[in-house]
C-alpha cells in the first residue's frame, strides 16, 4: 500500500479531523489522525498490517512491540503478516502499558528473550517518544530492537530512530508548544482526542 493509498483509506473513513486538538504528545495541533478509525474495520487494519510488515521482510524478527492503546490492533496485524512471510515462523505481538506511576512498562506476563528481534511499532509518530518509551522497555528486558514502523509519520521526517524505521505516510500537520499555539491566541479551545494523558509521548 503506497502513502496515497493509506491516505485515500483515512479520508474514507473520517481519520483525520480539523478543529483545536491537544495531541498526547502535549503539543496543539489543527488537524488530528485518529487511525482507530481505520484500525476498527479487521480487513482494513489486516492491509495495513500487511503493508507495514512488507517494509521490513528483510530483518529477522521473532516479536512485534507495540505502545498501548494505538498499536495494540497494529502490532497484532504487523505480527500475522510476518508470521505468514515464512512457513513455521510464529511472530508474537506484544504490548507495553503505562502503569500507575505512568511508566511504560510490560505486564500481563509479557517478556522477551535475551537478545530477541523485535519491531516496535505504533499507530501515529508525532515526536516519537511513545516508541522510544517501548524500545527503551524492551531492550531493559533483554530484547533487541532491530526496527521502528508507523502508519503515519506527521513529524515531517524530523524523527531519527537509531534502527531501521519506516512510516507508510508522510503526512506533515503543524503542531506547537501549548504557550505558543496561534489557535489558543485567537480563542480556541483544545479538546483532548486521544485516550493517553498529556504527560505521554506519542
Amino acid at each position: 500500500m503506497e502513502g496515497s493509498g493509506v491516505l485515500k483509506l483515512l479520508e474514507s473513513v473520517g481519520a483525520i479531523r480539523h478543529g483545536h486538538f491537544v495531541l498526547s504528545s502535549g503539543l496543539h495541533s489543527g488537524s488530528y489522525v485518529q487511525c482507530s478509525a481505520v484500525l476498527q474495520y479487521p480487513a482494513h487494519a489486516e492491509q495495513v498490517g500487511r503493508s507495514l510488515a512488507a517494509e521490513f521482510g528483510g530483518l529477522e524478527i521473532s516479536c512485534v512491540a507495540s505502545p498501548a492503546l494505538g498499536g495494540v490492533i497494529l502490532g497484532h496485524e504487523v505480527a500475522r503478516a510476518l508470521s505468514g512471510k515464512r512457513e513455521g515462523t510464529l511472530v508474537r505481538a506484544i504490548f507495553a502499558e503505562r502503569d500507575a506511576r505512568g511508566i511504560l512498562t510490560l505486564r500481563r506476563g509479557f517478556s522477551v528473550q535475551p537478545d530477541e528481534h523485535v519491531l516496535v511499532v505504533e499507530d501515529v509518530w508525532t515526536t516519537g517518544g511513545s516508541t522510544l518509551e517501548t524500545m527503551r522497555v524492551i531492550e531493559e528486558a533483554g530484547g533487541r530492537v532491530v526496527g521502528a514502523g508507523a502508519i503515519i509519520d506527521r513529524s515531517g521526517g524530523k524523527i531519527e530512530f537509531e534502527v531501521p524505521s519506516h512510516a507508510l505516510l508522510d503526512m506533515k500537520i503543524e503542531s506547537y508548544d501549548a504557550d505558543e499555539c496561534p489557535l489558543c491566541r485567537a480563542g480556541g479551545v483544545a479538546t483532548r482526542p486521544g485516550s493517553r494523558f498529556e504527560r505521554t509521548r506519542s
